[in-house]
């Protein structure tokens, strides 16, 4: 029996998961959700790949599809991968946060801390766009029949992007004032690709 007291979150059970969200606890918190939101998109975008990859009509597209599928299949590691980054992120600066603003350690390690708690969810939300992307090219190279899962990875896909956003803006005002703007442009943009390509691909499935 494992010893760990701190399983991943890809080797809990999904009730386990539940319990430890909805618990009084520091993590996991809204930046694990977003990026169960984002792995379920991928594994569902995965499963319509499954049915699709060895249909004959659709052998034209088996080398794109199989490309799909691997490229898929990292974006859900790497969506479990980053809410692990997420977490140890939020502990970093959690721990200074709790120190007087003029402690050594504090000042020194401030920075660092924001950077690291702000970057998972900035990669969770560039991933989630991508992986819309992959969705909306799906479209025309899978099993129609599997079209409203289609449209369900990408109503996941464009949740785990505003998610993602969520906690990218949360920590934007702990960055230096004069780079509030740019940070907040960057996000609109992507949220804003994020809801064009959802869009596209439920009328695609329709």
């Amino acid at each position: 029996m494992s010893t760990d007291p701190s399983p991943t979150l890809a080797s809990q059970t999904i009730d386990g998961f539940f319990d430890e969200l909805s618990a009084k606890v520091p993590t996991p918190g809204g930046g694990a959700s977003a990026a169960i939101v984002g792995a379920t998109a991928a594994a569902t975008a995965g499963m319509v790949l499954s049915y699709s990859i060895d249909k004959k009509s659709l052998a034209e597209h088996r080398g794109f599809n199989l490309d799909a599928q691997h490229r898929i299949g990292e974006l859900r590691e790497m969506f479990l991968k980053l809410a692990e980054d997420d977490a140890a992120g939020y502990s970093v600066l959690n721990a200074l946060w709790k120190l007087d603003k003029d402690d050594p350690a504090r000042v020194a390690g401030w920075k660092s801390a924001v950077d690291g708690a702000i970057e998972p969810p900035r990669v969770m939300l560039s991933r989630a766009v991508e992986l819309l992307e992959l969705c909306e090219e799906l479209i025309s190279t899978t099993n129609r029949q599997l079209k409203s899962d289609l449209g369900v990875a990408a109503v996941l896909g464009q949740a785990a992007a505003r998610s993602a956003a969520w906690n990218i803006r949360i920590n934007i005002p702990l960055l230096p004032e004069s780079s509030h703007a740019e940070w907040n442009t960057a996000i609109d943009t992507m949220l804003t690709m994020a809801t064009k390509l959802c869009d596209a691909i439920e009328k695609g499935c329709s």
